[in-house]
C-alpha cells in the first residue's frame, strides 16, 4: 500500500469514529415533561370552563329561574328531607367533577362532545357506569328538588335524564364506537349504560 493510499484508508477510519461516537441529538426529558405538563394544564383549563358553563346553565341558573318562577324560596330550617337533598347535591357534584378530572388526565380531553378525550376514558367512576356525569348532575337537581320542595325542579331533572339518554344513545354511543371500535365494543359489553356495576377489574 502506497502512502497515499494508506493516509487515505487512516482518514476513513477516523471520519467513521467521529461519527460513530458522536452524541445522538435527543429532546431533553425535562423539556418532555414540561410540554406534557403544559398540555395537560392547557386542556385543563378548558374543562374546567367547559364544566363551569354547564354547571352554572344547568345546574344553577336554570334551576334558580323554575324556583323564582314559582315563589319558592330558600327553606328556613334545615330538616331531614333538607339534609338529604343537601347530601345528593355534595355526592352529584363530587361525582361530575370526578369526571371531569378523568376526562384530562386520563382521556387527554374535556367532556364536551366539541372536544372530546383522544384515548377511551374507562378509568375512574367509567369503570362501574358508562355514564356517570350525567347521573351525578341528575343527582344533584334531585337533591336541589328534594332540598326545596320543588316540583318543578324534579320535573326538569326528569327531562334532563330524558334528554341526556336520548344524546348518548343517538349520538355519543354511535361516535364512540367509530372512534374507538372494538376497544369501546368491549366496554360496552362489559360496563351498563345507567345502572352502576361493580367493577372485575
Amino acid at each position: 500500500m502506497s502512502d497515499v493510499e494508506a493516509r487515505v484508508v487512516t482518514r476513513r477510519n477516523f471520519c467513521f469514529a467521529a461519527r460513530d461516537s458522536a452524541p445522538t441529538r435527543e429532546w431533553p426529558r425535562s423539556a418532555t415533561a414540561a410540554t406534557m405538563i403544559g398540555l395537560t394544564m392547557f386542556v385543563l383549563v378548558r374543562a374546567v370552563t367547559y364544566a363551569a358553563v354547564f354547571i352554572g346553565f344547568v345546574l344553577v341558573y336554570l334551576p334558580g329561574r323554575f324556583l323564582a318562577w314559582s315563589g319558592i324560596v330558600e327553606p328556613a330550617t334545615a330538616g331531614a328531607v333538607q339534609v338529604a337533598g343537601m347530601i345528593m347535591v355534595t355526592i352529584g357534584t363530587a361525582l361530575a367533577l370526578w369526571c371531569v378530572f378523568t376526562f384530562v388526565f386520563i382521556g387527554k380531553g374535556t367532556p364536551a362532545p366539541f372536544d372530546p378525550p383522544r384515548k377511551l376514558v374507562i378509568r375512574g367512576p367509567y369503570r362501574f357506569v358508562r355514564n356517570p356525569m350525567y347521573i351525578g348532575a341528575g343527582m344533584t337537581l334531585a337533591g336541589a328538588a328534594l332540598f326545596y320542595g320543588s316540583l318543578s325542579i324534579l320535573i326538569y331533572a326528569g327531562v334532563f335524564l330524558l334528554v341526556t339518554h336520548l344524546f348518548v344513545v343517538l349520538y355519543e354511543e354511535p361516535t364512540l364506537r367509530r372512534t374507538f371500535g372494538d376497544e369501546y365494543e368491549a366496554y360496552f359489553r362489559r360496563v351498563r349504560r345507567w345502572w352502576p356495576k361493580r367493577s372485575t377489574n
